[in-house]
């Protein structure tokens, strides 16, 4: 190989060897994770979602996304997915704040014949994207019904239509914009109809160019091959010959509400929801990040959790039909929420039942028995997303891309069998204060 390419190894608990990374002179970064067995997975992360739009163009990148599968100057749109779903492939993407990401998995084949292709597809796919205007569909000012042509335009239009339909979706996206004063996150991922009706081919491609670059893509290979093999081959189909580096803005990370922030919205339902939500530390942070992880399973994940056992179980006659916790982590900030599902006319007691919990959390804390139990979970949970090449690959992704380095991995369940209890318990109080909450609630017209 002529480039030169600087090449680091980590170890992955669980895996038989260390993950190899290798940067090469461009940027683009290649991670090869060994795991016996018949399947691969190949995948490409970049770093742009969400974080990288505006109000202009919000949802550009999801619907980008949809259009990197409509054909490149050597193969027509479909040929991708039938290629390698006749191979017992599964193809997908998908499209998040921080990043969106590509992937394949399938067996690997005859002497390797499947997954090479795979690869060569793959990085064509990435590199090479036609996104034709007939497959985009001719751009048209929303609420006009007298479109004759209906494309792919129309596909991510109705299924942003489905999603605000959605009284989850309703109260999810009113709580996030209003948890934030400047970043980007405040947008929603999957944009709206009016600017995915009118936005232009030249603008989508210019978005392309501009974030699509060797240093903000890394390409994973999971599964059992020879490295230098698929080493080679990754280098060679990845050849982004004289493409310039992007370099991502860095965004001032917004603070915590000083006062606690309250929303009612009303529509066509039966039964009411709410969600509050908190910001949490950035995702670099593991060791916060391990905190909230802990809290999150104690307090709202499964039948087991304190919300259900103490407003859904152990009550009578209970007025909760679900109440349950979210703990996402983000490159510049996470978020807690707390969901909620109740009888409508009971909404004031729905509220205040979820601010007792979270107060006796503050006060009281976690006994002994909840966390041992939340990190013996978190533990499994970490094991289990080293079974398959698919979990290997996505959680190498999120580390690359989110954290922007594999080492975090390393120490991850190091740093979960050294946590204690006081510290679990200071991070709840930390970061779960009502003061620093926004909550939104719908009920019934």
């Amino acid at each position: 190989m002529e480039e030169n390419i600087v090449k680091k190894e980590v170890v992955y608990p669980y895996l038989t060897r260390p993950v190899e990374i290798y940067e090469r002179e461009c940027g683009h970064k290649i991670v090869l994770a060994h795991k016996e067995g018949g399947l691969v997975n190949i995948s490409s992360w970049v770093k742009t979602g969400s974080i990288n739009e505006n109000d202009e163009i919000n949802g550009i990148s999801h619907f980008l996304e949809h259009l990197m599968f409509k054909g490149t100057h050597k193969h027509k749109a479909g040929y991708f997915d039938k290629t390698l779903e006749s191979k017992g492939a599964i193809v997908n993407a998908a499209t998040w704040k921080d990043y969106t990401f590509y992937y394949v998995t399938l067996p690997k084949g005859p002497e390797n014949s499947y997954m090479n292709e795979a690869i060569e597809l793959h990085a064509d796919m990435m590199l090479d994207p036609v996104i034709p205007e007939d497959e985009i569909g001719p751009a048209f000012t929303y609420g006009d019904d007298n479109v004759s042509q209906k494309r792919e335009r129309h596909v991510v239009i109705e299924e942003i239509r489905m999603r605000q339909d959605q009284p989850w979706t309703k109260i999810y996206n009113n709580t996030n914009k209003n948890m934030y004063t400047n970043h980007p996150y405040r947008r929603d991922v999957i944009g709206f109809p009016e600017i995915i009706a009118s936005v232009s081919r030249e603008t989508i491609l210019d978005y392309y160019r501009t974030h699509y670059t060797p240093n903000n893509i890394t390409t994973i290979v999971a599964g059992d091959f020879d490295s230098k093999e698929v080493l080679e081959k990754v280098v060679k189909e990845f050849d982004f010959k004289e493409r310039q580096n992007y370099q991502n803005p860095e965004y001032d990370l917004d603070k915590p509400v000083e006062e606690e922030k309250y929303f009612e919205l009303k529509g066509k339902i039966n039964t009411g929801f709410a969600i509050t939500g908190w910001l949490g530390p950035v995702a670099r942070d593991i060791k916060d990040n391990i905190g909230l992880e802990i809290v999150n399973v104690v307090l709202g994940e499964g039948q087991s959790s304190r919300l259900y056992q103490n407003l859904i179980e152990k009550v009578s006659d209970p007025i909760f039909n679900v109440v349950t916790t979210d703990f996402y982590s983000f490159r510049d900030g996470g978020n807690f929420f707390v969901q909620s599902n109740f009888k409508a006319d009971k909404k004031d007691d729905a509220l205040r039942l979820i601010k007792k919990e979270f107060e006796k959390l503050s006060k009281e804390g976690m006994s002994e028995q909840e966390f041992q139990k939340a990190k013996k979970k978190l533990k499994a949970r970490f094991a289990e997303s080293s079974e398959t090449v698919s979990d290997i690959a996505e959680n190498i992704g999120y580390y690359m891309t989110v954290c922007n380095e594999l080492d975090l991995v390393e120490k991850y369940l190091e740093d979960l069998e050294s946590y204690t209890l006081e510290e679990a318990n200071q991070i709840a109080n930390k970061y779960l204060q009502f003061k620093n909450s926004v909550t939104t609630v719908l009920i019934p017209e």
